[in-house]
């Protein structure tokens, strides 16, 4: 962790939480095609990195029995009120919207489809959760700085133990990945890599 301001230097001095795969989500938000494909309508920058370590963390998910959730857009109409300040995009059952091949997501996998950036925001993501008493959700996608945090914000306001996986993540920019990893790492939940959260996940 870089050198931390005066008010966020303020941290507890707690213990990571003790809590079992089967009550750990690994949540994956938004590694679509407009998102990580050049032909998308809002690509990142080379997203290949993100995707290997993103299926790879998938991979840990299955083999240590903890629940895995897929999160995509699904806009519904040109009207859509997101569409106030980005570009239309990721409409439901469109090419944009469509979970990247190379991740292997399954027909008996949940998915969720959202319309505003947080993967809770009207979607029955908390239920799910809930459902499947969920303790600790570990998260990754695209964009970092924008969905990814949203979905962070939300899950440490409901009240879960939110982990990053930051070498699954990638945001707009640079600038805009370092301050939210920074964000999150201060105040928000445990920032690890994928290699870090299969080892725990993994006996």
């Amino acid at each position: 962790m870089s050198e931390l301001d005066q008010f966020s230097s303020q941290m507890s001095t707690a213990e990571r939480l003790k809590i079992e795969p089967s009550c750990t989500a690994i949540i994956v938000v938004d590694l679509v095609n407009d998102y990580v494909e050049p032909a998308g309508a809002m690509p990142v920058s080379d997203a290949s990195g993100t995707l290997r370590r993103a299926r790879e963390l998938v991979e840990a998910a299955r083999e240590s029995g903890a629940k895995l959730i897929w999160v995509r857009p699904g806009h519904v109409e040109p009207g859509d009120g997101l569409f106030r300040k980005r570009i239309q995009h990721g409409f439901v059952n469109s090419w944009g919207a469509q979970l990247h091949e190379s991740l292997g997501a399954r027909d008996d996998e949940r998915v969720i489809t959202k319309r505003r950036y947080s993967a809770f925001f009207q979607t029955d993501l908390d239920m799910v959760l809930r459902e499947h008493k969920i303790e600790r959700v570990v998260i990754c996608g695209v964009a970092l700085n924008i969905c990814v945090r949203a979905t962070i914000h939300d899950a440490f306001f409901l009240g879960y133990d939110v982990w990053l996986a930051r070498d699954a993540s990638q945001g707009t920019g640079q600038r805009e990945e370092e301050s939210t990893v920074y964000d999150v790492e201060t105040h928000f939940g445990e920032v690890l890599t994928v290699a870090e959260v299969r080892a725990e996940l993994v006996a």
